[in-house]
């Protein structure tokens, strides 16, 4: 530790003996820096895994349940939601460990206070399952169960800002929420909870908030609460509504939670031998093309990660190279000059190993300084990211994870850039040194 602190000593004097070359380096280093962890902070927002330790284990479910187009090809890829028919089947059969039948909402609130106005806010609609298959957490009560959705009850889980809102943040479990003309017990409120993306449901956008309502997809059929979202719909539309559940519409999203990654294989013999028997009942054309993708998988087919984020990142990371690359030269022409000094040093009994540790120590201690620019640059950069009108703008924020990556990553450059220059000042002879004085 004593020698740890002479070497800081060293270094600090070394600094002061040459401001601007040492300034030049921290300068590089905290651009180079600043800018790679404003592209991988965005980067590990966009492409971080939404639900961890479980992401494995919930699976998309896509039926080819749409008519056969001349000319395409037998296995074409299927809608990417199902119809409101197939959506309950599967329900009903309860194949896998959790089910989960839903859609997107936009809920009409009358207050009962009435100082304030009624209002949209968005909902979702959804099957039992929802909160034990994606982790839900709850400040006060609990979801529904399958008997509610059989009941078609009227009960409903609202978020913690819409309780803020309507209750002033009080328990308001057993209160009442009106949803248009109609009366719904509230039966749980939500901890703030903000899955990013929203990868459960990107029809809406990948980067939306949670819904602030959830109620029963059967409660919200039966009061023909309407959704919102994609729709896609083909054949024989007469006399019926998109939403009917026999209409040919793809609107409803379907998750499946299993008991392991293994049972995938299963389960998908499980869908084709459903789809096959559509097709015997003449419901559908064909009876390939049945997916089931991870969540990972789903996000990746759904190209959720922007193309050019990646792009940014490998151009952020050239940058550094170039960067490191000056700071080689740079540290390289300032050992060169004090290749006076270190002979002096070498022939008054300093080792070649105690020369070497010293520079490194001058590198790392750049790098630290270089790192605490390079941080505040890359909170300037995540504050103009979120000023872009990028959907994913307000998520660029900086955690702790990224910021202890940050310092380390520019330690580690640091040391890296600084590894030839102190071979080089551990190779200095000094009795040539000497000689020349």
């Amino acid at each position: 530790m004593n020698m740890l602190g002479y070497y800081l000593d060293l270094a600090l004097r070394s600094f002061r003996a040459s401001r601007g070359l040492s300034l030049l380096m921290i300068l590089a280093l905290g651009l180079g820096i600043g800018a790679c962890m404003t592209t991988l902070t965005v980067y590990h927002v966009l492409g971080s895994n939404p639900i961890p330790g479980k992401s494995e284990r919930l699976f998309y479910v896509q039926l080819p349940a749409q008519p056969v187009d001349r000319g395409s090809a037998a296995d074409e890829e299927p809608p990417q939601q199902l119809t409101r028919f197939d959506a309950e089947a599967l329900l009903r059969a309860g194949q896998a460990k959790r089910q989960v039948m839903m859609s997107g909402g936009n809920a009409a609130i009358r207050p009962e206070d009435p100082q304030l106005q009624p209002f949209f806010t968005s909902s979702r609609w959804t099957s039992a399952d929802f909160f034990a298959m994606f982790d839900v957490p709850f400040e006060y009560g609990s979801g529904w169960d399958a008997a509610a959705d059989q009941a078609e009850a009227r009960v409903a889980v609202i978020s913690r800002k819409l309780n803020d809102k309507l209750f002033g943040g009080a328990n308001s479990v057993g209160r009442e929420l009106r949803i248009r003309e109609h009366s719904f017990r509230i039966i749980g409120v939500l901890k703030d909870w903000k899955p990013t993306p929203h990868y459960f449901d990107l029809t809406r956008g990948a980067f939306t908030d949670a819904a602030d309502v959830l109620a029963p997809f059967s409660t919200a059929a039966r009061l023909n609460l309407g959704s919102s979202g994609s729709m896609s719909c083909w054949g024989d539309m007469v006399g019926k509504q998109p939403r009917d559940l026999n209409a040919p519409c793809a609107w409803v999203q379907y998750w499946v939670e299993l008991e392991s990654a293994g049972q995938a294989a299963e389960f998908k013999r499980q869908l084709e031998a459903y789809s096959k028997a559509q097709k015997q009942a003449g419901r559908y054309e064909r009876d390939t093309g049945v997916r089931l993708r991870s969540v990972m998988e789903w996000l990746e087919f759904s190209e959720v990660l922007p193309s050019d984020v990646a792009l940014q990142v490998w151009l952020a990371f050239s940058f550094l190279l170039v960067c490191l690359t000056n700071t080689v030269g740079l540290l390289l022409a300032k050992s060169l000059r004090r290749s006076g000094e270190i002979g002096v040093r070498r022939a008054l009994g300093a080792t070649r190993r105690a020369i070497f540790s010293q520079f490194l120590v001058e590198a790392g201690t750049l790098g630290l300084i270089g790192g605490l620019l390079g941080l505040a640059l890359a909170g300037l950069g995540l504050w103009l990211v979120r000023l872009s009108p990028a959907p994913y703008a307000h998520l660029a924020q900086m955690d702790w994870p990224m910021l202890s990556l940050t310092l380390g990553l520019s330690l580690l450059a640091s040391l890296l850039a600084g590894l030839l220059p102190a071979w080089h000042a551990a190779g200095v002879s000094p009795a040539r040194q000497l000689k020349t004085q």
